[in-house]
């Protein structure tokens, strides 16, 4: 019998081979990125260096804000997910996410979405009937929604708009964690956090332009890579100084802000070289969060960074500074 031959009209269309489904479950917890959850957890709670001393109060609000912050993240980043689904899937190591590679339907990825904006919703509710947060200080999560919500209908596209709302975002956990303990906003603070997550972003934006080019990230026909590396250079200075000058104001340190600022500022200037080093020697820097909590040197100076600085804040706790 004459084996049949399919025409090139009937030929099945090749297809890329799909990457292993790692389950349900797994699939949309990736979607709200729990890696990424330690930012909440490292900025929000700055909030408490505007504080003489801590109380309960103040940490329970600081512990609220943290939840909130988080479920407003992890909402964005799905809702991000949905919009860049077709984008994604054109990206060497983005088109592997759940909702890209087909694992996740966008049906159910908006449901999960849903969700997440009640448990929101509901959680900072709860924390106003309880008396922990008022209704009225919730504002830095609501405009932080905002942001991201017009980042993803087209800001993100804006070369420099789109790496200043996404530092801004980290501005509004700072402010968000100042207001939920009570306290008030420290200037010098906000510009340090501003300038070092600008720094972080920056150093994202290089590595993806040196990497990838601009066809994935529209926004990255405004840049070059020695603009980039002004810019990294300029908001690297920026951080160090704002965070000397933050540190000598902390009210915590007492009138030994000063000193605790000269003790530490060595490490400040040294996590910022080896990040820059990061970033332009070793071609590093696509995941910020990666790069630092995986670098062993980094590690190791912050671990020593802290030891003066909790020093000094017990100190300042106990009295023995004031």
């Amino acid at each position: 019998m004459a084996t049949p031959v399919l025409t090139g009209r009937e030929a099945p269309k090749a297809r890329p081979p799909a990457s292993p489904p790692p389950g349900r479950l797994a699939d949309l917890v990736s979607l709200v990125r729990p890696g990424q959850w330690t930012k909440n957890a490292v900025v929000v709670p700055l909030g408490l260096l505007a504080a003489p001393r801590l109380d309960g109060g103040a940490l329970g609000g600081t512990l609220a804000a943290v939840g909130v912050f988080t479920l407003a993240s992890a909402l964005i980043y799905l809702v991000n997910d949905i919009g860049d689904r077709d984008r994604d899937r054109r990206h060497p190591e983005k088109r592997h996410r759940p909702i890209a590679a087909g694992r996740t339907s966008v049906a159910t990825a908006v449901s999960f979405a849903a969700l997440l904006a009640v448990l929101l919703v509901a959680t900072a509710g709860l924390t106003v009937l309880t008396g922990t947060v008022a209704p009225a200080d919730w504002w830095p999560v609501a405009a932080y929604v905002a942001l991201n919500a017009a980042y993803s209908k087209g800001l993100k596209h804006v070369p420099l708009l789109d790496v200043f709302v996404v530092a801004l975002g980290f501005v509004l956990r700072l402010v968000q964690g100042c207001l939920a303990a009570g306290n008030p906003v420290p200037s010098w603070l906000v510009l340090c956090v501003l300038s070092l997550c600008l720094l972080l972003i920056l150093g994202k934006r290089r590595h993806e332009m040196a990497v990838g080019g601009v066809l994935h990230r529209p926004a990255l026909r405004g840049y070059t890579l020695g603009f980039l590396d002004q810019l990294l250079a300029f908001t690297a200075v920026l951080t160090a100084v704002s965070y000397v000058l933050q540190i000598q104001t902390t009210p915590a340190f007492g009138t030994h802000g000063p000193l605790v600022a000269v003790l530490t500022a060595p490490f400040a200037l040294f996590g910022l070289a080896r990040y820059l080093q990061l970033i332009v020697v070793d071609s590093g820097g696509g995941n910020p969060s990666r790069a630092l909590f995986r670098d062993r040197m980094t590690v190791s100076n912050a671990l020593l960074w802290i030891v003066p600085l909790t020093g000094a804040w017990l100190f300042g706790q106990t009295g023995p500074w004031r």
